[in-house]
């Protein structure tokens, strides 16, 4: 729990005047340091802004009616600064109107005296407003530190739940793959391709960073589904039968199920809404072709149609016990020749840009 300090000692804090005329300027310089106060006094909004760059002053007592720039103006300019924008400052003008101290609060200003003053009243309201501004600064690095340690858990629970992802991607992909790399893979894959597609394609296609960090855990999650598959089909050597490729359909719709129930509880797990989209939708086809709902062109959830394109690549490239591993460039052209058809083109543009990319990730991760 946050606890407040006792009153800083005037001689721990500086206080800055702006002020124009010479006699208010030597009548507060005075009174504040005879209080102890170290006190600077600048007769221009221009000088005081420098001045308080130079050294940031716990308080600052500002005139409103100034040659040049006035009150109104260095206040926002100062409120505008990262550095200085918490530093109290409090309006001294002979200007009584209420229009013109609404003004100065708006502006930024947190009090406002107005000239003749009585001078304690003026010390008594810096003296206020000084400690205000050390428990400010003090709570906001609490805040701070608090925000970090949230940070920190947060990071915590975020590697957490990669960890199960993983694991679940690793059950999944234990049963019919001998490397153990293929989610990995894909999951690299998926991430290179979605962060050129940003770059390239940014006025086409919706993915921020955010889209791009998610993309890849998600989609290690493709094959999940695959765990409810019979090994007679999943492992057979050869080539499956129109009836055991229908079986095997079915890994999609498991998948999906699957985490959709954990979304049940977790409604606002963005990481296993996006692998639920990877997994049902990985095997869509853009021109309506594909599994298990026929959709078509933009219906597909992004995410599901970058999936796709690694998947095939990722597919083409592994060899199998019916299949020797093809090369990039045959990966490559059945990618490019499936743009509009099965694959989404805009995306298949962005591939140009990834296939290096994509090369490299096979080849380190075998």
């Amino acid at each position: 729990m946050f606890e407040s300090e006792p009153n800083v000692k005037p001689s721990e804090l500086g206080v800055l005047v702006v002020d124009d005329t010479p006699e208010n300027l030597r009548l507060l310089v005075r009174a504040l340091s005879e209080v102890g106060y170290r006190v600077r006094a600048a007769p221009t909004g221009q000088l005081a802004i420098q001045m308080a760059h130079a050294e940031r002053p716990d308080v600052i007592l500002l005139d409103v009616d100034m040659p040049g720039m006035d009150g109104f103006d260095v206040c926002r300019i100062l409120r505008a600064d990262e550095e200085l924008r918490r530093v109290p400052i409090l309006f001294v003008s002979a200007i009584h109107d209420s229009r013109t101290k609404m003004e100065a609060l708006r502006a930024g200003g947190r009090d406002y005296v107005t000239k003749p003053f009585n001078i304690d009243e003026v010390l008594a309201r810096v003296a206020t407003h000084a400690n205000l501004g050390r428990m400010e600064a003090k709570l906001s690095v609490t805040a701070t530190e608090l925000q970090r340690r949230v940070d920190d858990q947060t990071q915590e629970i975020s590697d957490a739940q990669l960890a199960t992802i993983v694991a679940l991607a690793k059950l999944s992909e234990s049963r019919d793959d001998d490397t153990g790399m293929h989610v990995e893979r894909i999951g690299h894959m998926a991430r290179a391709l979605a962060a050129v597609a940003q770059r390239s394609l940014q006025a086409k296609l919706a993915i921020d960073d955010h889209f791009v960090e998610m993309i890849g855990p998600a989609a290690m999650l493709h094959d999940i589904g695959k765990v409810g598959i019979p090994d007679a089909i999943l492992l057979k050597p050869g080539r499956l039968t129109p009836e055991e490729f229908e079986r095997m359909k079915g890994h999609t719709l498991i998948g999906a199920r699957t985490l959709e129930k954990v979304l049940q509880s977790y409604p606002r797990n963005e990481l296993v809404r996006m692998g639920a989209d990877v997994t049902r939708g990985h095997h869509e086809r853009w021109d309506g072709g594909g599994y298990p709902d026929q959709l078509r062109g933009d219906q597909i959830p992004l995410s599901a149609r970058i999936v796709a394109i690694v998947d095939v690549y990722d597919a083409i490239r592994s060899p199998r016990p019916y299949k020797p591993a093809g090369t990039h460039e045959a990966a490559v052209e059945v990618i490019v020749k499936g743009a509009g058809t099965h694959f989404d083109p805009t995306l298949v543009e962005a591939f140009h840009g990834a296939s290096s990319a994509l090369n490299y990730i096979w080849h380190e991760m075998q």
